[in-house]
């Protein structure tokens, strides 16, 4: 048996097909992978996200603290705005992706994987060093993301009555606002406009039974999946890990490294490689032949390269199989996936593959 979210009760009588993710035991999906993908991009559907990690960061050195730890520079935080980054260790491998909230100058959170949680407390603890922060891990949150383009027209129906809904209505991507105990975020893990919510662990339910009564259908981690891959946005594990740096994962654009005297964990080591340059890189991959890309499968490349697929699976909305996968520098416009004994030719496109229901590459 596994942890158990705030609504799990609910899952199961849905009748979720429930599975091991990371220790806990999460929905798969509720009847139909593929209409749950179809309904996050054309309607509205929401995820239970309980699993991850909430991080509250407080004190009066909490801002040097974080331009050290993190790779990304919060300084370029103002209150009610949230950031996304990696925490490297020091050879410039990545820990963590993660989101940052600026609350205020004392205080922030963040939000972290599920499936390193413990590693990433363990690691933010042995960072703090003489620096004058505590951290606490909220136990006590659910987190629900509500996705899609027709989300924002149920606001009013699950969100407390004393919400702003024309100002949350207002609020750019990465941008949040607080109403009471709840966390109201304008962020997400689909390519589609959405919220995601933090809330204390006793209202989940009422929370949850109103978004779906308000019309937003339940969804499980397998779409969650697809919708993500669609969108270009790494998996932590599957994409990018500790042997692999930022630039080698196509997160350079997280990395920050003006000013030149930040000196955050992991810079040093990415320095190197930048002048250097980087001899693999993470790339897009459309197939032109017939199967399914699935993880791990090797790349074949005309210069006699190689490499490996990190995330693969078939893209619901655009009928065709898609991946992200790690691979020499020089790699070309066209490479082969071996699928099954046969190398089938693939185009090489630069992530996302879908925006806001669209096809982009």
């Amino acid at each position: 048996m596994g942890k158990k979210t705030p609504i799990y009760p609910l899952h199961v009588q849905s009748n979720a097909k429930i599975v091991d993710f990371a220790g806990w035991d999460m929905p798969l999906h509720y009847g139909s992978q593929l209409e749950e993908h179809h309904q996050v991009r054309r309607k509205a559907g929401m995820f239970d996200v309980s699993h991850m990690g909430v991080v509250d960061l407080h004190g009066k050195e909490v801002q040097p603290y974080l331009r050290h730890l993190l790779a990304n520079n919060i300084d370029r935080l103002t209150n009610g705005k949230a950031l996304y980054t990696c925490m490297l260790n020091d050879n410039g491998g990545v820990i963590d992706d993660l989101i940052v909230y600026k609350i205020n100058d004392e205080d922030y959170r963040l939000v972290i994987n599920a499936g390193t949680r413990e590693k990433d407390i363990a690691w933010m603890r042995k960072q703090i060093g003489s620096f004058k922060v505590e951290i606490k891990e909220r136990a006590d949150l659910a987190i629900f993301a509500a996705q899609g383009p027709e989300v924002k027209d149920k606001l009013q129906q699950f969100l407390p009555v004393n919400a702003p809904i024309a100002a949350i209505l207002e609020m750019k991507p990465f941008h949040f606002t607080t109403v009471g105990d709840w966390f109201i975020a304008r962020t997400g893990y689909t390519g589609e406009d959405g919220f995601e919510i933090i809330l204390p662990a006793t209202e989940a339910p009422k929370c949850w039974e109103a978004m779906q009564k308000a019309g937003i259908a339940p969804c499980g981690l397998g779409a969650r999946d697809t919708l993500r891959l669609e969108a270009g946005m790494n998996l932590y594990g599957s994409d990018m890990d500790e042997t692999v740096t930022p630039y080698e994962s196509n997160l350079g654009w997280t990395v920050i490294l003006e000013p030149t005297d930040r000196q955050f964990i992991g810079r040093t080591a990415l320095e190197k490689q930048k002048q250097t340059g980087v001899t693999r890189r993470l790339v897009g991959l459309v197939l032109d032949g017939p199967g399914v890309i699935r993880n791990h499968q090797k790349i074949a490349i005309k210069n006699d390269g190689t490499g490996e697929v990190t995330s693969g699976g078939y893209s619901p909305t655009l009928g065709k199989s898609i991946a992200l996968a790690r691979v020499p520098a020089e790699i070309g416009n066209v490479c082969f996936v071996e699928i099954r004994g046969k190398q089938v030719p693939a185009t090489v496109v630069k992530p996302p593959f879908v925006r806001s229901g669209k096809q982009v590459y």
